[in-house]
């Protein structure tokens, strides 16, 4: 007799959450004009922002509440300045403090449990939380924009699993012990083949001339390689709150921040990327 879905195993229940927002979000990408888009995750920014008080000590409701006004306040800026085509400019520095990010992370040796409230990071959500979203927006504004938002999304993925599945055939040496010990070195290798792949493929179908072509398959690579940077840094943010997840609303999967943090820092940097290029 199968077990109820209240007992299921964490991959199954990863699984059926896959199965179930898989669909949504294809199509929000591919059908959704910009504008709507841009609600849906909007409201999937103020989901990972309310996670995201947490893991800088946030504890009051309404001080939390206060922060999402906050986020939605810097949305409501962000529009606008989209519209009028600045958000090339605004990406940038988003993506110069990531590649900050990859730096300072490669020296951690061992995480300090926070105490009490973090004013820094809570003001450093802003371009963590804020950066993905415009990047997305912008992405899904050039032309054939939602077929390169589903790229980046697949490109992740990709990315993903042939590090998951090399990681546990060949994985002995850890990538980073102190910030995710299931990451290993040789799951890192199939990423960057993985995204060396799907940047090949994006090239044929865009149908550049080769050196294009082969900025492309570099922009592909350092999304990926960013990609884990901003799951390590998510992780570096829970291990200092003693949090396995950032929350409970997806079922195996943990938070919202759990899903999207890969996202938020390779978003900005392919967007850059192919603003710069194409």
């Amino acid at each position: 007799m199968a077990r109820p879905l209240a007992t299921a195993s964490p991959l199954r229940q990863r699984i059926l959450t896959a199965l179930a927002l898989g669909p949504l979000a294809l199509v929000a990408v591919l059908w959704l004009p910009t504008g709507w888009l841009a609600l849906v995750l909007a409201l999937v920014v103020l989901l990972g922002a309310w996670e995201w008080t947490a893991l800088a000590g946030l504890k009051t409701p309404m001080v939390r509440g206060g922060y999402l006004v906050l986020v939605a306040i810097g949305l409501a800026v962000l529009w606008p300045l989209h519209l009028w085509g600045l958000g090339g400019w605004i990406l940038a520095p988003v993506v110069l403090a990531w590649l900050g990010f990859t730096l300072v992370l490669a020296q951690v040796r061992e995480i300090p449990q926070a105490q009490g409230q973090d004013l820094a990071l809570l003001a450093l959500g802003f371009p963590v939380l804020l950066g993905p979203w415009l990047a997305l927006l912008e992405l899904d504004a050039r032309p054939n924009g939602p077929y390169l938002v589903l790229f980046l999304l697949l490109l992740i993925w990709a990315a993903d699993i042939a590090a998951y599945f090399a990681g546990r055939r060949w994985g002995r040496t850890k990538l980073a012990p102190a910030l995710s010990p299931g990451k290993t070195r040789a799951g890192a290798y199939a990423a960057l083949v993985a995204a060396a792949g799907a940047g090949v493929i994006l090239a044929l179908l865009l149908g550049v001339d080769p050196w294009r072509g082969l900025a492309l398959v570099v922009i592909c690579l350092v999304t990926a390689v960013i990609s884990v940077v901003g799951d390590l840094f998510e992780s570096l943010l829970k291990r200092r709150r003693g949090l396995k997840d950032s929350g409970t609303l997806l079922p195996g999967h943990g938070g919202i921040l759990d899903r999207i943090d890969s996202m938020t820092a390779a978003a900005p940097v392919f967007t850059l990327g192919i603003w710069m290029l194409l």
